[in-house]
């Protein structure tokens, strides 16, 4: 007799389950039936995809950008420290297996301070760099992700000792609120990521930032990564505490359930107060912007994606004048 190839498999088990009685045939129908039930609660419970938007000034080690200026590559090292440590955190979960893909979007300045070798931590890492870009510190996201970090974030414009508060342009605006909530970018980036129905679950950043946080997003695991002294300086903590606090921090969310989303009711009214009317001239090119003062304008929306693109469209327009 001469089986084999693909003969091979059937004519084993046809003996098997001749030499059983057929409780071999039982016994791989049952395996069968427990194997195809593991992966369906596996694709139930994925996590699937994690985002990570990164941002600077909330980052340990930084303090201004004067020093950013002067040492980018210690800066960017910092960074890249920060993010890889919340990396290593996902990859040695239990939940390990269960993600496709880790995406991170480079999103402080030109988005080019994170060294591409970050991707060498796992092959289903992606980075994201480089601007302009739509959706600015959230691009490419979308339903698909399952929760989101937010890591080296900062207070909002006008907080008292937040380090290096601004509100997307420490140059353009001076207060900005949607539905007359002051605004950080950490609100409006989680709002948009609300929008689709996906948390952020995980948060580092100054001291400043973390008291906001409080009452906006109170369920948020945060990490704290510093205190600010004044705008331009500021008490950095630890680094192997922010390094076991980021860890623990990751272990926490990842087995988290139900982790709530921020949204805001439409109709949505964004108010922005630039540095100058100049700015809010050049603000009220953008069609249905509303004029409310010198510095003041106003914008309404339904739709938050839209809203959210409205932000970086108006900023774009004040850039064009530098008084």
């Amino acid at each position: 007799m001469n089986i084999n190839g693909k003969e091979l498999t059937p004519f084993l088990l046809n003996k098997l389950a001749k030499s059983t009685e057929g409780r071999s045939v039982k016994a791989n129908l049952a395996l069968l039936k427990k194997q195809r039930k593991n992966r369906s609660e596996n694709r139930q419970g994925a996590i699937v995809k994690i985002y990570i938007s990164v941002d600077m000034e909330g980052m340990p080690g930084t303090f201004n950008w004067d020093h950013e200026k002067a040492d980018r590559a210690s800066v960017r090292k910092y960074m890249q420290d920060h993010v890889s440590c919340a990396i290593e955190a996902i990859l040695s979960g239990k939940e390990e297996h269960l993600i496709d893909e880790i995406v991170i979007a480079d999103s402080h300045s030109h988005g080019d301070n994170l060294y591409y070798e970050i991707t060498d931590l796992d092959s289903r890492i992606t980075l994201i760099s480089g601007d302009p870009r739509p959706c600015y510190m959230m691009p490419g996201f979308s339903s698909e992700y399952a929760m989101v970090f937010l890591l080296g974030y900062h207070a909002a414009t006008g907080a008292i000792k937040g380090n290096m508060d601004h509100t997307y342009s420490n140059s353009r605006i001076q207060r900005i609120w949607i539905n007359e909530v002051p605004m950080s970018e950490c609100l409006i980036n989680a709002a948009y990521a609300g929008y689709f129905g996906v948390p952020v679950a995980l948060v580092s950043g100054d001291l400043a930032l973390q008291q906001e946080l409080k009452l906006h997003m109170p369920w948020v695991e945060y990490v704290c990564t510093k205190e600010g002294i004044s705008k331009f300086a500021a008490k950095n903590y630890s680094r192997l505490l922010v390094r076991e606090q980021l860890q623990e921090a990751v272990r926490k969310v990842l087995s988290r359930k139900d982790i709530p989303n921020l949204t805001y009711t439409a109709p949505l009214n964004l108010k922005i107060e630039f540095h100058s009317t100049a700015m809010a001239d050049m603000a009220c090119l953008m069609p249905n912007v509303q004029r409310l003062d010198g510095k003041t304008v106003s914008y309404q929306e339904e739709d938050y994606a839209v809203l959210f693109d409205a932000i970086m469209a108006l900023i774009t327009l004040a850039a064009a004048t530098s008084i």
